[in-house]
């Protein structure tokens, strides 16, 4: 599974947060609720980083998902964007060649929209879920 991710290279490492938070404005909104679903995240894992779906983590928690050929395509222009604004390099480029999605299927908030929205992960990295544990 771990082979279809957007493997990437920081050339910082700071760079880590910079483009978590700029993952947090880029998704699919609805203009009407002012509130945009985060589509991508960047994932930490045995010392490389990944760009991925969040899709994909639910697939990695082995939880059912429906990773869709347009969900993989808003991915790739997602990566394709952040290597362009110089936020990482891409190091296997054939995994998000193709498909892309246009520009109008992301929405993209600027710094200075994030107040003016609500920004909403459909997924969060690293919080596990609560179980009760009868010690009886």
């Amino acid at each position: 599974m771990i082979e279809t991710f957007i493997e990437i290279e920081l050339k910082e490492e700071e760079d880590f947060l910079k483009i978590k938070e700029t993952l947090t404005r880029i998704g699919i909104a609805s203009r009407k609720e002012r509130k945009l679903w985060q589509s991508c995240h960047i994932l930490h894992k045995r010392g490389s980083f990944y760009l991925v779906h969040f899709k994909e983590l639910f697939a990695l928690d082995g939880k059912e998902t429906d990773f869709s050929t347009e969900d993989k395509a808003r991915r790739n222009t997602i990566a394709a964007l952040l290597e362009e604004w110089e936020l990482f390099k891409i190091k296997n480029p054939k995994v998000c060649a193709e498909p892309k999605a246009p520009l109008s299927h992301i929405k993209i908030l600027s710094y200075k929209e994030k107040a003016d929205w609500i920004l909403e992960p459909k997924y969060t990295i690293g919080r596990r879920s609560q179980k009760m544990v009868d010690i009886g």
